[in-house]
């Protein structure tokens, strides 16, 4: 379950790169903010997946 999540959390990254790289490129600040948001959020889960690992 743990290399699932870790998949899923990439995949969230990658996307949150994507919007990023869309806003910017229409100027669009909400939609590059909505990115950056993803991004955070998916590094966060990394970090707690990391944590995991460490305390196994």
């Amino acid at each position: 379950m743990s290399a699932e999540n870790k998949i899923s959390n990439k995949v969230d990254e990658l996307a949150g790169k994507g919007k990023e790289a869309a806003g910017r490129a229409t100027d669009n600040r909400d939609l590059e903010a909505e990115g950056k948001g993803e991004q955070t959020k998916s590094n966060l889960k990394q970090a707690g997946e990391k944590v995991k690992d460490a305390f196994k």
